[in-house]
C-alpha cells in the first residue's frame, strides 16, 4: 500500500528524522518500506516521499496513515494525537433511526448517522493543513464526489471503511442478516448478483442494500440529486466476509481490511469523519449516533481479558542487550502505552517482579498472549539492540518417542524410489470432508487467510494430491512422494495430533532387468511399497481386504473396486488404491494415480524389527554361468523356485542374467543365462565342490523343463 509522508508529518509534526531514516526504522520494526519515492524535498514542507509498504496481514492496523503513525510514535517517543471530529449538534428526532442486528455471529457493531440536506458535488477543503484533493493526487486517488471521496479518505487515513446509503431509498430501516435463499441485489460495479443463504447483507426492511463489508448496492448509491444520507461504520466478522467475497469473486479495499480484523471501536470516529466532510457543504444531523452492538463478539474483541506480563519474562526470553541497562519496567511501559494498550501495575516494586495487568488494545487482535507483547517490546526496542549471545541450554536433545520408527519408514520409501515432500498443514472444508478418516474432524481456523486453507488437515492425502496434480500439470510425468506428517482432529480450543504418511505415484516404472522392462505402476506396485512399510514393524498378522462397493466403506477419494485397506493385528492402519474418477477428474488428471494413507500412530504402538546380520565371508566367491534353453512356458518362477529348493548354503545369490532368442532355438523356445554365485562362510571352495555344486542346478532346473544349451 501507499503511504505519504507528508501525511504522516501532519499527525507528527515533531517527527525528528528524515523520511530515508524513517522508512529504516520501520523496516526494522517489521512494517516494511519496499521503496521511497522523492515527492519533494523537505521535512514538514514541500510534499515529501512516498513509501511503498509491504504490511503483513497480521498487521491490518498499520493498513492506513494513523496506524503507521502510531509505529512512528512508538519509535521516537512522540505524542499521537487522538483521532476527534467535531460535529454540530444534532437536531432531536421523537423516533431514532432503526438498526437490527440479526446475524450476531458475523456483524459486531453497526453504527448509523442520519445526515439531511447535505449537498453532493466535488469534495472542498475541509481540515486545515489536510487537503483531500493533495493527498489524492499525490496517491494517484482519483476524487469522484464528496461522499465518495469521504469514505475513501477515512479508509486511507485511519482503516476503517464506511459506506453512504441514499436515506430516501432505504424502506423502513436497516437490518443485517444473512441472505434469503433467491434474493438478488445489483452491487456498484453494475452486476445483479443471486445472493447464498450463507452471505452477510446490509438490507432494510424490504430488500437487499449491499454485501455486508464488501461492496454496497446500486439502489441505495448516492447520487447528485440526494439529499438525505445515511453514514455507516460497521464491524463485520472476518470469515463472514471472506466467505461472501469469495462467493462472489470480488476483493475490495473493505473487503481487504474487514477479512485481516478492523478495529472494533472505530465505526464511530471514522463515521464522524466522513460525517464532517460531508456537512462541509451544508446539511444538519438528524438524531443521535445509532450505535448497535452485539456483547459477545465485543468482548471477543475490544473487551478482551486483560494479559499478565511480568519484566523477569520479559528480560528471560529477550535477553542482555547492547545497553547498559537493558530493558527495564520504564521500556516495557513506554513501549506498549506507545502502542495503545492499557497498563495496571500487578508486581512489587522490585526488578524481577515488576508486572502488569495489559489492556489490549481494539485495533490489534493479532495480540492475544503474553508472548506476543514480548514481541512488541522486542520490536519497537529494536532488534539491532539485542547482544549477539547464544541461549543457555542445559539439557541433551530429547527426540520424539517414535523418531527411530519415522526414520525407519523414511529409509524404506527413499529405497523405494519415492522423493519426500512437504504439504501444508491447511486445506479447505471441502477437501477435509473428502480426505478426513472420520466425519467432523476437520478442526475451523479461528481467522483463515483464504477459503482454500480454512482448516487444519485431518488427513495428509488432498496436499498430496495437490503435489501430484501440481506435478502433472507442469508436464512432469513420472511423480513418485511421499509426505511425513501431522495430522490433526478436535476442537478449536483443544487439538489433537498424531502422526501420519501418505504417499502418490503415477507414471511408469524403469526397467529394472532383462525379466522387468519398463511400464506404467499399478496397484500391486504400491502394495507391495506398503508391504515394506509395514513390513518394518513386527506384527503377528497382516492382511490386505476390501469393502464391496456398496456397502460404502471405503473412503471417497479411492475407487470403490481398486481400493484395499491396511490390516494390521485386528486394526486398520490405513488405505491405499487408485484415486476415485470423479476425483481425477475434478482436478483434471487423465493418468491413473495410486496414493494412500497409513496412520503412523497405530503402526508406531508395535516394535520395529530387529535385522538379523550375519558376518561377510572373507573368502573369495565364485560366479558360474548356466546357458538355459526353455519352452516359453516355463516362466523364471519356476526356475527360482527350483534353485531354491537346493538349500545349498554356498548357494548365496542368484539371478537371470540375460533373455533372449536366435534362430538356432527351436520354434516356442527362448535362452535364460542364469547367473550363480557360490561363497563359503569358513574356506575357499575347491573345484570339486563346485563341480558338484554346479551338477545340482543342472539337475534342478532340468526337472522343470530346461536344458543346457550345447
Amino acid at each position: 500500500m501507499k503511504i505519504l509522508t507528508k501525511w504522516l508529518r501532519a499527525y507528527l509534526p515533531g517527527l525528528p528524522v528524515d523520511d530515508a531514516r524513517l522508512a529504516e526504522d520501520l523496516t526494522l520494526r517489521g512494517i516494511a518500506v519496499e521503496g521511497i519515492y522523492d515527492l519533494g524535498s523537505g521535512n514538514g514542507s514541500g510534499n515529501g516521499s512516498l513509501f511503498e509498504m509491504d504490511i503483513t496481514t497480521n498487521r491490518v492496523d498499520a493498513m492506513n496513515h494513523y496506524g503507521v503513525a502510531r509505529e512512528a510514535a512508538a519509535i521516537y517517543g512522540l505524542a499521537l494525537p487522538v483521532l476527534d471530529f467535531a460535529l454540530p449538534e444534532f437536531r432531536p428526532t421523537a423516533k431514532p433511526f432503526s438498526v437490527r442486528i440479526e446475524a450476531e455471529d458475523a456483524c459486531g457493531r453497526f453504527t448509523a448517522r442520519v445526515l439531511r440536506g447535505v449537498t453532493i458535488g466535488p469534495s472542498r477543503d475541509w481540515f486545515a493543513g489536510a487537503e483531500v484533493a493533495t493527498y489524492f493526487g499525490l496517491l494517484e486517488q482519483k476524487q469522484i464526489s464528496n461522499a465518495v471521496d469521504a469514505t475513501n479518505f477515512a479508509w486511507i487515513a485511519m482503516g476503517q471503511p464506511t459506506h453512504v446509503f441514499d436515506l430516501d431509498k432505504i424502506e423502513g430501516g436497516i437490518v443485517v442478516r444473512r441472505a434469503r435463499k433467491g434474493e438478488r441485489v445489483k452491487t456498484l460495479d453494475g452486476v445483479e448478483r443471486t445472493l447464498d443463504p450463507e452471505d452477510l447483507i446490509i438490507a432494510d426492511h424490504l430488500k437487499p442494500l449491499g454485501l455486508a463489508g464488501v461492496m454496497g448496492g446500486w439502489d441505495s448509491m448516492i447520487t447528485t440529486e440526494t439529499k438525505n444520507v445515511l453514514v455507516e461504520a460497521a464491524w463485520f466478522d472476518p470469515v463472514a466476509v471472506r466467505r461472501t467475497a469469495r462467493r462472489h469473486g470480488l476483493h475490495t479495499d473493505a473487503s481487504h481490511r474487514f477479512e485481516r480484523g478492523a478495529d472494533f471501536n472505530a465505526g464511530h470516529v471514522a463515521s464522524a469523519l466522513v460525517s464532517s466532510i460531508l456537512l462541509a457543504n451544508g446539511g444538519w444531523i438528524e438524531g443521535d449516533l445509532v450505535d448497535a452492538r452485539v456483547p459477545a463478539l465485543e468482548a471477543r474483541t475490544a473487551n478482551r481479558k486483560p494479559v499478565e506480563l511480568k519484566l523477569s519474562e520479559v528480560r528471560r526470553i529477550l535477553g542482555a542487550t547492547v545497553d547498559a541497562e537493558g530493558i527495564t519496567a520504564a521500556t516495557v511501559e513506554g513501549v506498549l502505552i506507545a502502542l495503545g494498550c492499557g497498563l495496571a501495575t500487578c508486581g512489587g516494586a522490585a526488578l524481577d517482579n515488576a508486572a502488569w495487568l495489559v489492556t489490549l488494545p481494539s485495533w490489534r487482535l493479532d495480540l492475544e498472549r503474553e508472548i506476543d507483547l514480548i514481541e512488541e517490546v522486542a520490536r519497537v526496542y529494536g532488534y539491532n539492540r539485542f547482544a549477539n549471545t547464544l541461549p543457555a541450554f542445559g539439557e541433551g536433545v530429547r527426540a520424539l518417542p517414535w523418531a527411530a520408527q519415522e526414520s525407519e519408514v523414511r529409509r524404506t520409501l527413499l529405497a523405494a524410489g519415492f522423493h519426500e515432500a512437504i504439504g501444508s498443514t491447511f486445506c479447505s472444508a471441502a477437501e477435509a470432508a473428502l480426505t478426513a478418516p472420520q466425519p467432523g474432524l476437520a478442526v475451523p481456523l479461528g481467522n483463515p487467510l483464504s477459503e482454500e486453507a480454512g482448516v487444519l488437515r485431518p488427513s495428509p492425502v488432498a496436499g498430496m494430491l495437490a503435489m501430484i496434480a501440481g506435478n502433472l500439470h507442469r508436464d512432469v510425468s513420472d511423480v513418485r512422494l511421499f509426505e511425513l506428517g501431522t495430522v490433526f482432529s478436535g476442537t478449536t480450543e483443544k487439538v489433537d495430533e498424531r502422526p501420519a504418511l501418505s504417499f502418490g505415484a503415477v507414471g511408469t516404472l524403469p526397467e529394472q532387468g532383462a525379466l522387468h522392462a519398463a511400464r506404467a505402476i499399478e496397484f500391486h506396485d504400491v502394495k507391495g511399497v506398503v508391504e515394506q512399510v509395514v513390513g518394518r514393524f513386527h506384527a503377528r498378522a497382516v492382511l490386505f481386504d476390501h469393502f464391496p462397493a456398496e456397502a460404502g466403506l471405503t473412503p471417497e477419494w479411492l475407487h470403490p473396486y481398486r481400493a484395499a485397506r491396511v490390516v494390521v493385528d485386528g486394526m486398520t492402519a490405513g488405505w491405499f488404491g487408485q484415486l476415485h474418477p470423479r476425483v481425477a477428474a475434478e482436478r483434471k488428471l487423465k493418468d491413473p494415480v495410486l496414493l494412500g494413507e497409513l496412520y503412523l500412530d497405530r503402526l508406531y504402538k508395535l516394535p520395529l524389527r530387529q535385522p538379523i546380520a550375519r558376518e561377510i565371508s572373507r573368502f573369495q566367491p565364485v560366479r558360474r554361468d548356466f546357458s538355459l534353453v526353455l519352452d516359453v512356458s516355463i516362466t523364471w518362477e519356476k526356475i527360482d523356485q527350483a534353485v531354491a529348493g537346493l538349500r545349498i548354503p554356498e548357494l548365496v545369490e542368484w539371478r537371470a542374467r540375460e533373455v533372449f532368442r536366435d534362430a538356432k532355438l527351436g520354434a516356442g523356445e527362448y535362452a535364460l543365462l542364469l547367473g550363480a554365485t557360490f561363497q563359503a562362510a569358513d574356506r575357499t571352495l575347491r573345484e570339486e565342490e563346485l563341480q558338484e555344486f554346479q551338477s545340482r542346478v543342472v539337475e534342478a532346473v532340468g526337472k522343470v523343463g530346461a536344458r543346457l544349451r550345447s
